[in-house]
């Protein structure tokens, strides 16, 4: 499985996201990606998981923990560093309490408006020179709605994206409770705590070879799991857990999408994918490519979008009232959407004409 001298021309090509349903070996798909993050009163990290990801509708992916990278990289990553407090009411009170404090030591005492600080938060970190390639804008979503509850979401420039997580009878509210979740974890990303050390990296290897009963040479060999998520961690020191998130909000896609174990297939190493796709950002080519195999997959067997539409829909709100990032949820809800956009305009064109 662990080729890594090729031809360039054939490099490029093994690296395909796509499945290539009917298309050969090499897929039908190229590349590019988006981001994700959580309550503060969390577990630190996300974590990966199976390089040899199922083709065809995967199976959901459990909540994971930081190590779970062992079969390779991109399994089970739902829950990247968060926590789901349980309580709503606790949920909220940890916000409540970081929006006053952030209050407090950027405009003294009194009512803030948090929609408005959301948006100088990121703003301030761009005129300290944080990298953010597309600016500092925070972009807000309202699904369509005539009648409350009404749901907002909302994207922080490096693409993680947050929700309204409590009932909002009214479209202020639900752009308010959004702004509040997004601010509260942006404030905690800027923890010392939550970078990405040698003492994180240390320790997050223990766990994992403890966990899967590893050996140390394991973690040395890039072409092992754990090896594998060394390399992508050591790839990435210094960075928060925001922005790790965001990086491996790309690898949940390509696993659940089957890619994974199609680039397994066609002899990719792992390293190769990691190296290959750690630089990538998602765009829409390969959202609809992915929804071009999704397409195909419906064409195989009936009513497969339906039920994987149903799926995410319920895993978004269920991440949504949590107060979880919802990158990942969002952005397969989309390409799903895509798909049935795709399959609508193929039976439209196959309608007989009167």
């Amino acid at each position: 499985m662990e080729s890594n001298v090729m031809p360039d021309s054939i490099r490029p090509q093994r690296l395909q996201p796509g499945i290539g349903f009917g298309s050969g070996p090499t897929g039908t798909l190229r590349s590019s990606l988006r981001p994700g993050v959580t309550v503060p009163i969390a577990p630190l990290l996300p974590s990966p998981a199976s390089l040899a990801a199922s083709s065809g509708p995967p199976p959901p992916l459990p909540p994971l923990q930081l190590h779970t990278l062992y079969g390779g990289i991109g399994a089970g990553l739902g829950a990247a560093g968060h926590c789901n407090p349980g309580n709503p009411a606790v949920l909220k009170e940890a916000v409540e309490a970081v929006v006053r404090s952030f209050a407090k030591h950027t405009q003294g005492y009194g009512r803030v408006n948090v929609v408005e600080a959301l948006q100088e938060f990121w703003q301030m970190k761009l005129t300290r020179g944080a990298d953010l390639r597309n600016g500092a804008l925070v972009v807000y979503e309202m699904v369509p709605s005539s009648s409350p509850p009404y749901v907002c979401y909302v994207s922080l420039p490096g693409g993680s994206c947050f929700g309204s997580f409590q009932f909002c009878p009214t479209k202020a509210e639900a752009r308010r409770s959004a702004a509040k979740i997004a601010l509260m974890n942006s404030v905690f990303n800027e923890h010392p705590s939550r970078r990405i050390s040698d003492d994180f990296i240390e320790k997050s290897v223990s766990e994992a070879l403890a966990s899967f009963n590893g050996n140390r040479e394991e973690a040395d060999n890039p072409n092992t799991g754990i090896g594998a998520f060394r390399f992508m961690l050591e790839s990435n020191k210094g960075k928060s857990m925001l922005e790790f998130q965001e990086l491996m909000t790309v690898f949940q896609l390509l696993h659940w999408n089957g890619s994974l174990k199609a680039m397994r297939e066609r002899q990719c190493s792992r390293q190769e994918v990691l190296a290959h796709y750690s630089h990538r950002a998602l765009d829409d080519d390969m959202r609809t490519q992915m929804a071009a195999d999704w397409v195909n997959r419906e064409q195989s067997v009936a009513s497969t979008v339906a039920q994987e539409v149903a799926s995410t829909e319920r895993e978004l709100e269920d991440a949504r009232l949590a107060g979880r990032e919802l990158r990942f949820y969002k952005e397969k809800k989309d390409i799903l959407m895509l798909a049935v956009g795709q399959l609508n305009a193929a039976n439209t064109a196959t309608l007989p004409s009167h």
